[in-house]
């Protein structure tokens, strides 16, 4: 795809996301009035405009193909099914405990949680620079190989690791201790997007069975 198609897809993109993410956090709140999600927003959108620009720059296609969401594998239609129930009632609950008043967070530790976000953006970043096929969707594409540097030298799955990072910082960050429960159960669905992914890249990628050898840990050094 041209870059002015995909730099017209990415604008929709950022439209779509900026209107349901404020619909997700404001409508709950009942009200504007609302600072962790306004501070949550500029940082997750300044940082995703910076790494739109990075990717415009050096390599468009990388952007299209992140763009791709339909997955083949029947496995990960249902991680991604039961991914969207949970990050729904992760996004509804921070604005319902706004407007009732179930948590307490200090300001300290919303700018904590909000500086986590912010790295789990980075690393992830980070690992979309040093291999141009994380994309959103399991299977190996023309050309696809095996990347044994860098973040991939410590585990398998360093993109993971940032998710979960954001992740699990992003309902402190929107000031809510009680939208932690549903995004908790990312930890099991992941698991499972993993043991399949690792399923598809070990019979479908050359070189993937050897690097798992030398790479022996998925998520967190000595423990899995």
């Amino acid at each position: 795809m041209a870059a002015a198609g995909i730099k017209k897809r990415l604008f929709l993109f950022f439209v779509a996301m900026l209107a349901a993410v404020g619909l997700f956090f404001f409508v709950p709140a009942g009200t504007l009035d609302y600072w962790q999600a306004w501070v949550y927003i500029v940082v997750v959108f300044a940082f995703a405009a910076f790494v739109v620009a990075y990717f415009l720059k050096y390599d468009p296609q990388f952007l299209n193909r992140r763009l791709r969401f339909k997955e083949k594998e029947a496995t990960q239609k249902s991680v991604i099914r039961a991914s969207y129930l949970i990050f729904l009632a992760g996004f509804l609950l921070p604005g319902l405990d706004r407007r009732y008043g179930w948590s307490n967070i200090p300001f300290e530790i919303v700018l904590v949680a909000d500086a986590i976000v912010l790295l789990g953006y980075a690393l992830c970043f980070q690992v979309m620079r040093e291999n141009r096929y994380a994309v959103q969707t399991v299977e190996v594409m023309k050309g696809q190989k095996v990347i044994t540097t860098g973040t991939y030298s410590v585990v398998r799955h360093p993109f993971y690791v940032g998710q979960l990072l954001l992740v699990l910082a992003t309902p402190i960050a929107l000031g809510s201790y009680w939208a932690l429960l549903p995004f908790l159960l990312m930890f099991p669905l992941l698991g499972f997007r993993i043991l399949n992914e690792e399923e598809v890249l070990r019979r479908e990628l050359k070189g993937y069975k050897e690097y798992c050898k030398k790479t022996k840990y998925r998520l967190v050094p000595f423990v899995w």
